[in-house]
């Protein structure tokens, strides 16, 4: 009963005790909660605004200037002024056909006034002699010196730049192809005041007389054997397989008698549907033999034919048999 009473009567009960323990967490909770809010604002504001002293930016200004000031700002001039240079320059480049086609003429002029019996290497003396009269010209002509060119003074820089750093490209492109010459000496055991051997007109062995090799020339026939699949390391091979094939055709085959070689590494132009490559060799028969191409292939020819060169790339020959 006195136990009752204190309960009751006490300054103190279960449920307020309770109340007051509840109340304190609630203080403490939210206490912590405001200084770390605080805590995260301050940091955040400090993160974003960084304050430099005036010695700082005075040296940061001071580094920028000397940055600028080592920059190769000339070179760059330069560099930029150079490659809109070699932009015109390969614009420029780019012949007009009529330009090209006069060109290509003049060539075939030159190789025209030789004699019959010209070799390679007096064919490769003309072509290039010519070449370095026309650099030549249309250098006068860009110093206003040449006034009887029959190249205006807006095409005289395209043609010198043809002709010379571009002149393989050039040459290539109109199927200007003249063989290198190739002379075989004989090493060590060769006698003193011994000849040499005769220039050979394409690589490889000396072609005999019955090959009857034919420069820049394609004939005609019904093909024995086809090129595509039949390589040969020179024209001389190529000849002597069609010796070999006219000796071994059985009665009633046709017996070859034509050789058609292509000697060119870019490979060799035909208006037929195939591609053909270096060291193609076709072997042919034909009872009368007739010419495709000599030579040239004609203008009308290459109009109708835009990718036709203006030098007929292959070797060819016919032979009795």
């Amino acid at each position: 009963m006195a136990r009752g009473e204190w309960v009751h009567n006490g300054r103190c009960s279960y449920k307020r005790t309770t109340l007051i323990v509840c109340s304190v967490n609630i203080i403490v909770a939210l206490y912590v909660l405001r200084s770390l809010c605080t805590s995260l604002y301050i940091y955040s504001g400090d993160y974003r605004t960084v304050k430099y002293t005036p010695n700082q930016i005075r040296k940061m200004e001071e580094a920028n200037q000397i940055r600028k000031a080592s920059e190769p700002t000339e070179l760059v001039k330069l560099v930029t002024r150079l490659k809109r240079n070699f932009v015109n320059e390969e614009r420029a480049v780019e012949l007009p056909q009529h330009l090209r086609q006069k060109l290509v003429h003049e060539i075939l002029d030159r190789l025209r006034s030789l004699d019959s019996a010209a070799n390679a290497t007096e064919q490769r003396e003309a072509v290039e002699s010519w070449r370095e009269e026309k650099i030549k010209e249309v250098q006068e002509l860009n110093r206003g010196e040449y006034l009887n060119s029959t190249i205006l003074p807006e095409e005289a820089r395209a043609v010198a730049r043809a002709l010379s750093s571009d002149w393989s490209d050039f040459s290539e492109e109109i199927g200007l192809w003249i063989p290198l010459q190739i002379i075989n000496k004989e090493h060590d055991d060769k006698p003193e005041g011994e000849d040499e051997f005769e220039e050979e007109i394409l690589p490889g062995t000396k072609l005999p007389p019955e090959c009857h090799g034919e420069l820049h020339t394609d004939y005609d026939g019904a093909a024995v054997r086809w090129g595509l699949t039949h390589h040969k390391e020179s024209a001389y091979d190529c000849c002597m397989s069609c010796l070999d094939h006219a000796k071994r055709a059985k009665p009633g085959e046709n017996k070859c008698n034509i050789w058609v070689y292509c000697p060119s590494e870019t490979g060799c132009y035909s208006p037929d549907i195939y591609e053909h490559k270096n060291q193609e060799c076709w072997l042919k028969y034909a009872e009368t033999p007739k010419l495709n191409f000599k030579d040239t292939y004609p203008e009308s020819y290459r109009d109708s034919h835009p990718n036709a060169p203006v030098i007929v790339p292959w070797v060819s020959g016919v032979m009795s048999v």
